[in-house]
């Protein structure tokens, strides 16, 4: 009795809205780091309502494939949890993303081989389920290659290759139409008799996939956080659409959450980068020659090398220090040193800021995941706009590892590709030490002008090795 009533329709729909509900407030307490880890469990809670009133359909035949997937997937999950590094966390994010699109294509591809009669609903949800969720899995594997540097970062574009990308589009939406109408012009004008919805899927499937490879190749490493967020947005479309298919309702609420609150991210990476969306995707960002871009290959003055010794004389008598980390950070797992040598500074007597820019790292939020790690307060993370107005006050501009997004040439240059773009003004502080192994472009592939500002001295060497040079000073 009690069974049959947990398993009535009713309750089930009652529990998803609970769990809908769960959802939207979780998501709103992760707007502040004061809530953030409250609604991580909140929104976990509603999701762990939601598969255990799911498991307890009568639609569920059969436990033992549901059993093995949670022991095979948790396995997985543990060793990706234990073994990962935070540096390696956008790749992970790309990789989960894609994870998304495909199950949301299978899932798609599955109820259509269960339907028994033709509805137009169901045809159409397939439809979009099983593209969305296509150019999903391809693009997230593109952007995790890239990421991993399996494949090269950079851009690939070839001639004629938005007209092709156009005319695949285009044929994505006459074959969606032949899909859900049943009308396949290919089997009128020529007699295809073999043609029909499970053939139509495959193709589908197959463009579909193409497609998500042409939308991410022309991505560069500057434009991976857009793309990242993007690829999140699309996977909880994708979701949204097989909520469709199967008729799950939480599943349609919590794929419209994602869907929407990736499509707000994206748009507030193409702001701080001043650049369109269409851009972003089209724009092959930093395909072109970087010796005609402004910057490389012109003499624009002398590089001032500095040491671990002179640089904390520096900071020794500083009042007001800015840390502007970057991907540089993420690559040598500096930040605890950097966490440490703040709270040196601190103890000196200096006041102690960290600027993070939204697209700093390879994914939206990268910097502010690492500095969380290593226990650093949100209270001292400022963004650009409330700290460039008083970069004339700032002693010291401590930037590790970050290139693009400090560049000058941004306001200074009108020739540069990144002309416009909002950057931390960190040339205008005083004294600005760069922290570096190279001369090495940034993801743009330009050269950074502020390293020849007669205010920049470079600290070449390992970040980590450097901070840890500087903290060592100051102990003793």
């Amino acid at each position: 009795m009690i069974l049959e009533a947990l398993q009535n329709n009713t309750f089930i729909n009652l529990s998803y809205i609970l769990a809908s509900v769960l959802f939207i407030f979780g998501l709103k307490m992760l707007s502040s780091p004061d809530t953030a880890q409250r609604g991580n469990f909140v929104s976990s809670l509603g999701m762990l309502l939601a598969v255990v009133v799911t498991l307890l359909s009568k639609e569920i035949v059969s436990f033992q494939f549901i059993f093995l997937g949670l022991i095979g997937g948790g396995a997985v999950g543990a060793i990706a949890a234990l073994r990962i590094k935070m540096t390696s966390m956008p790749e992970l994010v790309a990789l989960l993303n894609g994870f998304g699109g495909a199950s949301s294509l299978l899932v798609a591809s599955a109820e259509l081989f269960a339907l028994t009669t033709s509805n137009l609903v169901a045809m159409i949800a397939i439809g979009i389920a099983t593209i969305i969720g296509g150019v999903t899995f391809s693009g997230s594997l593109i952007a995790f290659g890239k990421l991993s540097e399996i494949m090269p970062g950079k851009p690939y574009l070839f001639i004629g290759q938005k007209i092709l990308t156009g005319l695949i589009i285009l044929l994505l939406l006459l074959l969606l139409f032949q899909f859900c109408s049943g009308i396949f012009f290919a089997e009128i004008l020529f007699g295809f008799d073999w043609i029909n919805e499970q053939y139509a899927l495959i193709l589908l499937i197959a463009l579909s996939l193409l497609l998500g490879i042409l939308l991410a190749i022309p991505i560069g490493g500057a434009d991976m956080p857009v793309i990242i967020a993007l690829l999140n947005s699309y996977s909880g479309l994708a979701a949204c659409a097989a909520g469709f298919v199967i008729g799950n309702n939480v599943l349609i609420v919590a794929g419209s959450l994602v869907g929407a609150s990736g499509l707000i991210l994206t748009n507030i990476m193409c702001k701080a980068m001043n650049r369109s969306l269409l851009n972003v995707l089209f724009g092959g960002f930093g395909a072109t020659d970087s010796s005609s871009s402004s910057g490389e290959g012109k003499v624009q003055g002398d590089v001032k090398p500095i040491n671990i010794a002179d640089s904390y004389l520096i900071l020794e008598a500083a009042s007001s220090v800015l840390i502007v980390p970057g991907y540089g950070m993420a690559v040598s797992q500096a930040q605890h040193s950097v966490r440490e040598l703040g709270e040196l500074l601190q103890d000196n007597g200096c006041e102690v800021k960290y600027a993070i820019h939204p697209v700093a790292g390879r994914m939206p939020g990268h910097m502010n995941v690492l500095l969380a790690e290593a226990n650093v307060s949100y209270d001292v993370l400022v963004e650009p706009q409330d700290v460039n107005p008083i970069m004339d006050t700032i002693d010291v501009c401590i930037v590790i590892g970050a290139n693009d997004v400090v560049n000058p040439d941004a306001r200074e240059d009108e020739s540069s590709p990144i002309y416009g773009m909002p950057v931390i003004e960190v040339d205008r502080a005083k004294t600005v030490f760069v922290l570096k192994r190279s001369m090495a472009s940034g993801f743009a592939g330009i050269q950074n002008s502020l390293f020849f500002k007669q205010n920049t001295r470079m600290l070449f060497g390992d970040a980590k090795e450097s901070v840890s040079g500087l903290v060592s000073e100051f102990k003793s």
